[in-house]
């Protein structure tokens, strides 16, 4: 059984469409003892670091999440379900964030035409073509919505990179976690790919 984390603030419905789509079982939860007993956690994310988590503490989910993302298990971040993975975020100076993960969550430069938020298609810069990206060629355009960013503290973790004004760390990967800063749910075929991927490490 594949959970999908609700701490309401995730983009669950646009998910819980795709997996649907996909044919998989997917059960919504904010029971800890539900995600720890899953075979794989899917972690969205849209809202602000601080706020979520938040609401990550208040349902006593930060201690399951770090289990579920240590590698072991298929674990998917989406949007700010990556940045969670992080110690901390230039959104909100002092919150605590899960620290699975060294790097850093900045804040994207505004200029030069670009707009923060960045929100539309972005084309890959493939690391690694394994797990959830196994296949996936490089030039692929997936869907961003964001105003920050991670820089991952290894290069190892790093799967994926694009371009927004500065180099974005746009997919990490360790063991059986992947996280995306972009939407795979949004991103057409190709993301419908990526999330077969994802749960065809489920075994």
């Amino acid at each position: 059984m594949l959970a999908i984390v609700d701490y309401g603030a995730g983009n669950l419905r646009s998910v819980r469409k795709a997996l649907d789509y996909l044919g998989a079982a997917v059960e919504i939860t904010s029971d800890p003892a539900v995600v720890r007993r899953a075979n794989a956690v899917l972690l969205p994310g849209v809202g602000s670091f601080a706020d979520a988590m938040d609401q990550l503490r208040r349902r006593g989910l930060v201690e399951v999440l770090r289990e579920a993302a240590d590698g072991s298990r298929p674990f998917l971040g989406i949007c700010l379900g990556l940045q969670l993975l992080f110690s901390s975020s230039e959104e909100s100076p002092g919150a605590e964030g899960l620290g699975v993960l060294p790097g850093k969550v900045l804040r994207i430069p505004a200029g030069e035409g670009r707009k923060v938020p960045h929100m539309g298609w972005n084309s890959l810069e493939l690391c690694r073509r394994e797990g959830v990206l196994a296949g996936i060629p490089d030039d692929t355009y997936v869907y961003f919505v964001h105003s920050y960013y991670v820089r991952a503290g290894e290069s190892r973790l790093v799967a994926a990179r694009t371009e927004y004004g500065v180099s974005i760390d746009a997919a990490v990967s360790r063991g059986l976690l992947t996280a995306t800063q972009f939407h795979p749910e949004k991103s057409g075929e190709a993301g419908l790919e990526m999330l077969r991927n994802f749960l065809g490490l489920r075994g």
